[in-house]
């Protein structure tokens, strides 16, 4: 589907850097640069003043070396505490800004992820660290070396995560969140099929309909599955069910909507308990699908061949209700390769 090119990020970052984003907005690959930023100052700036102290106070030899070397050996300590704690500790906390929130993770995060975002904040301090210390150690520290860092950052963990933003802030999401956030109850079974999911759903094309009262955690589930897909590069779109019947009849959509993209999100297609009314029918929403007309083959071609997660209300007449929809899914659209999952906090699952 719809990829991102390099001329595609140069478009991107002309985007970020040119314009007041006062009246513009912030994106989250702006947001990144300022991050990045931040890092390489929280280096570049404490290493001038530890440089001073270790001129004026210990009189030490080779000041503007040793200082870049102790801003930088700093945070690489406290990113390690950051990043290690909740691995090496692996105790509960009742504090959300240490360690590990009360409870077992869901959906463990993806580690080798968080592990790869440490080290490129760790460069970015380094970097600034060694920038500041080459200002009065420039024989110790030459700018060669500097530089070569810079092209790195610039060439490998920049480009990546610069393009993983531009991914996730595609995919119009209503808020930035991650699968291992996602702290409602759910049982060992449906958690491994959702994790299952996640890691065949693009390949397979497979179909996830989700079902829960109000409250049960159904779209952050969605846009938390989305997400881990637009971190690999993959396209996504997030959209509430009212939205789409419009889109249903756009026939100038963009290379980024539902028409291309890897999966789409419809969240809002029925509010659930405690509405018991179904509001859209699975037979209506088939067709506004199909454009009030003969059945659509090119809007029905599109959701056989994507990857869909159904954000789904559940009702007293639960198995029929889920029975509608996925008769639907499958005899009308044609998906065989798809699941259904109830989200209940009481942990009782239902049939």
């Amino acid at each position: 589907m719809a990829k991102q090119t390099l001329k595609d990020i140069f478009s991107q970052l002309k985007a970020d850097l040119i314009g007041k984003d006062s009246y513009r907005g912030v994106t989250l690959s702006y947001s990144w640069l300022a991050n990045q930023l931040g890092h390489f100052s929280l280096a570049f700036f404490p290493t001038i003043w530890v440089y001073y102290a270790y001129t004026h106070l210990w009189h030490c030899k080779h000041a503007g070396l040793w200082s870049a070397i102790s801003i930088a050996l700093f945070w690489f300590l406290f990113e390690c505490y950051n990043f290690l704690g909740p691995l090496i500790k692996k105790k509960q906390s009742a504090s959300k800004l240490v360690y590990v929130p009360d409870g077992k993770y869901v959906f463990e995060p993806n580690w080798w992820n968080v592990g790869y975002d440490t080290a490129t904040d760790v460069l970015f301090f380094i970097l600034g660290a060694f920038s500041a210390g080459n200002m009065y150690e420039p024989t110790a520290i030459p700018v060669w070396a500097n530089l070569l860092l810079a092209i790195i950052l610039i060439v490998f963990p920049g480009r990546y995560w610069y393009l993983t933003k531009i991914y996730q802030q595609k995919a119009i999401y209503p808020f930035q969140f991650r699968l291992s956030q996602w702290n409602f109850f759910m049982e060992p079974a449906q958690a491994n099929l959702i994790k299952d999911y996640v890691a065949s759903a693009i390949n397979n094309k497979s179909h996830l309909l989700v079902f829960g009262a109000k409250d049960q955690g159904k779209s952050s589930l969605g846009v938390g599955i989305a997400n881990e897909l637009s971190i690999q590069h993959h396209c996504c779109v997030y959209t509430t069910a009212n939205k789409l019947y419009s889109d249903f009849f756009d026939t100038s959509s963009s290379d980024w909507s539902w028409r291309y993209c890897d999966l789409l999100v419809i969240d809002d297609i029925n509010p659930g308990d405690p509405i018991t009314h179904e509001l859209v029918a699975a037979m209506e929403f088939l067709n506004m699908l199909d454009q009030y007309q003969a059945p659509h083959e090119a809007n029905r071609k599109i959701f056989k061949k994507t990857a869909v997660i159904w954000i789904l209300g559940n009702q007293s007449q639960q198995r029929q209700y889920r029975t509608s929809w996925e008769k639907m899914i499958q005899e009308e659209l044609g998906v065989t390769n798809y699941l259904s999952i109830v989200l209940n906090h009481q942990g009782k699952r239902n049939a």
